[in-house]
């Protein structure tokens, strides 16, 4: 389904790694951006309580409710949603609305630094 490639930097790409390295001081948190990043763009379809039907094909168990569940998913997430120096992975979310170019590189950062 999905096919890894990596491009130039800026370019999109299909499931690979962002390439995002944390950098020292990043303010980015979980308060302070995970938390309204997931609500705003995944927890649409990637939500527990959400049955089957609702979820437009994101696998059940595959949530990211919490902190906990997006950790253990950030490579995923990262090939999936994130920009970084490695290209821009626009893969998720569908639909609109979508993240922008800079919400997409504060994800990797974020990631990068174990989504804190």
């Amino acid at each position: 389904m999905l096919a890894a490639a990596c491009s130039g930097p800026g370019t999109s790409t299909t499931g690979g790694s962002s390439g995002a390295v944390c950098p020292d001081g990043s303010p980015l948190t979980y308060d302070t951006f995970g938390r309204g990043f997931m609500d705003a763009y995944c927890t649409r379809c990637h939500a527990s309580a959400l049955p089957l039907v609702s979820r437009n094909g994101a696998p059940v168990g595959l949530d990211f409710d919490t902190l906990a569940e997006i950790q253990a998913n950030a490579d995923r997430i990262d090939r999936q949603a994130a920009r970084g120096p490695l290209g821009l992975n626009n893969v998720m979310p569908p639909g609109a609305p979508l993240p922008s170019s800079a919400e997409r590189t504060d994800l990797g950062l974020w990631l990068a630094c174990g989504a804190p």
